[in-house]
């Protein structure tokens, strides 16, 4: 069995530092070889180049543009009526994918409008995350890019996040129906959401095409306190033969670099 993969989340690990190119060389000394971001578009794409060239880093995943987070927008891919916006949205994110050689964005659905009922907008705003990721996987097949979408759970991080649940996604992503749209399996989120992360990971897996992590309920490292066994997931996963990139989205107890021993066991085990 081949060994997992891992890449630093650099808006969420090394933010000791402010810059992401800064981050990005601190991965790099950690032994990193590839990072993932949320959103890099306040950055310098020639000064990312660059660093991305001198560390050898891969960027294995970014964000499409959350919209106007001032005004509660996180994502526009399911929102009703911003189909213009989460266009162009896509097309920013391509151009920095593109250049960074990163083959991996992932289409952040939205939030449930303020005051709307759930249940009401439901139908709609599935409709419109369809017609947009159809859309996006037209754009994205063109430049080999794979389009994800992430369910982020709604009782703990996100109470309006549309996209809620693997089985959800399953539904959207049989709608879409293009193999340049996958899941993104956030495990922290799965657990909270719907447990029973076995059979739920053994059944999305064949339809996921990124993996991040974090300990549950506190997000924290995966070897902290916590309700998961990541010892036995990581088994699973190579069992299973993932193969692709696990993102390390989570929030350090202390240092960045005081919370990597896990890996650095994982590493030395696997050598």
């Amino acid at each position: 069995m081949a060994p997992l993969k891992f890449c630093a989340n650099i808006s969420w690990l090394f933010t000791e530092l402010p810059e992401i190119t800064q981050r990005m060389r601190d991965a790099a000394r950690a032994g990193f070889r590839a990072v993932e971001a949320a959103w890099i578009y306040n950055s310098d794409l020639k000064e990312l180049k660059t660093v991305k060239n001198e560390t050898g880093l891969e960027f294995a995943l970014i964000n499409t543009p959350p919209g106007d987070l001032s005004a509660g927008d996180l994502g526009l891919g399911a929102v009703p009526g911003r189909e213009q916006e989460f266009r162009q949205g896509l097309d920013l994110a391509v151009q920095y994918a593109k250049a960074l050689d990163c083959r991996r964005i992932h289409l952040m659905a939205g939030r449930v409008p303020a005051g709307a009922d759930r249940c009401a907008v439901a139908m709609e705003m599935e409709d419109t995350f369809v017609q947009n990721l159809k859309h996006a996987a037209g754009v994205l097949s063109k430049e080999g890019i794979l389009g994800l979408i992430e369910p982020i759970n709604t009782r703990i991080t996100d109470p309006r996040y549309f996209l809620d649940s693997p089985h959800q996604a399953a539904v959207i992503l049989q709608r879409v129906a293009h193999p340049s749209i996958r899941m993104q399996m956030d495990i922290y989120h799965w657990q909270i959401m719907d447990g029973n992360l076995t059979q739920n990971i053994r059944k999305y897996l064949p339809m996921t095409g990124h993996i991040q992590i974090a300990q549950v309920p506190d997000r924290h490292e995966p070897d902290s306190d916590g309700e998961l066994s990541y010892t036995y997931l990581f088994k699973l996963l190579e069992e299973l033969d993932y193969q692709d990139y696990i993102g390390c989205e989570y929030k350090p107890q202390r240092s960045t670099e005081a919370g990597l021993d896990w890996l650095r066991r994982y590493w030395s085990s696997h050598n």
